[in-house]
């Protein structure tokens, strides 16, 4: 049910429970832990739509991971023979992301041929042989997955390689949702992330200002991360999400002399800020929240403050 725009005295606080909608400038939005999340309908739940997802997120998995594991699921055979005779753990890790993209693709492989075979008038009932096997082969591949990283190297994300698995035995509908409470979660984690970084700086006059990059930045990310790569406006928020970025990695700072002045750590500043910028990025175009990625940035901060002889208040 959609909720239609009310205006309300600024003192009066409005509640809503998770998954409430409602039209926000002239576009509808769903409520999910403190956010509102533009929302779409979904397609009609057929094999073929739930193919055409699969193969998105099969996409999407392989362009967030680290290279060399995006195995044909025809060499399926070999790579897990190559994984369990390896003796070497480092070797074997990388040879167990192999394997998990091997398991991913056969799955893909298989829900193809059965959207071909239904296209040609064949029912394919849910006990199928092959949409058990299928299914199989997405609960391995999310077994595997556990050790495959990122491409920045600092953690795998688990969440990536759940989800054709939650969109082989879900509804899409029920897909689409459970998309949402994600997209919060990632949303929280920009603005956690924009937060420690603008504590960094807030009260070095050196870099007056950066705070206010940075929450637009965290704002950018955030319509990004609502945003289908097919809607019309995508090439206005993808360049406006690049360009703030940017503006921060290109941000100089004033130089301040004073009797006191500290030995010079702009260049470590510099750092901090390309990192937290980073930082965003890879969250932002997962749309999924990188825990583990985020505490080393967040010890960075710390410290970063520790160092500085005033620390800045937050």
């Amino acid at each position: 049910m959609i909720v239609p725009e009310q205006t309300k005295p600024q003192n009066m606080k409005e509640t809503y429970i998770n998954g409430s909608r409602r039209k926000i400038d002239g576009v509808t939005k769903a409520y999910f832990d403190g956010y509102w999340i533009k929302c779409y309908e979904p397609p009609r739940d057929t094999l073929a739509a739930k193919k055409s997802l699969i193969h998105s997120l099969t996409r999407r998995l392989f362009n967030h991971m680290e290279h060399g594991i995006n195995i044909p699921g025809r060499q399926l055979d070999e790579v897990r023979s190559a994984y369990e005779a390896e003796q070497d753990q480092k070797k074997k890790r990388v040879k167990g992301a192999m394997l998990a993209g091997a398991l991913f693709n056969r799955a893909a492989d298989i829900f193809t041929h059965l959207v071909e075979l239904e296209a040609c008038g064949i029912e394919i009932l849910p006990e199928n042989d092959l949409m058990h096997e299928c299914g199989q082969c997405l609960q391995e591949a999310l077994q595997y997955g556990k050790l495959v990283k990122h491409r920045n190297g600092d953690e795998g994300i688990d969440e990536l390689w759940g989800e054709p698995f939650k969109a082989f035995t879900m509804s899409i509908e029920d897909f689409y949702e459970s998309r949402y409470v994600k997209i919060a979660m990632t949303m929280q984690n920009i603005d956690r992330v924009a937060t420690e970084m603008s504590c960094c700086f807030i009260d070095d006059p050196r870099f007056y200002g950066i705070d206010q990059l940075i929450r637009h930045y965290a704002e950018t990310a955030k319509c990004k991360c609502e945003t289908l790569r097919t809607d019309d406006d995508i090439y206005d928020v993808w360049s406006d999400f690049v360009v703030a970025g940017e503006d921060i990695i290109a941000f100089s700072p004033k130089t301040i002399i004073t009797g006191t002045q500290q030995p010079n750590d702009v260049i470590d500043s510099k750092h901090l800020l390309k990192w937290g910028v980073r930082l965003i990025t890879f969250v932002t175009r997962a749309r999924t929240p990188m825990p583990q990625s985020s505490e080393l940035f967040f010890t960075e901060c710390r410290r970063y403050k520790r160092q500085k002889v005033a620390p800045a208040s937050c």
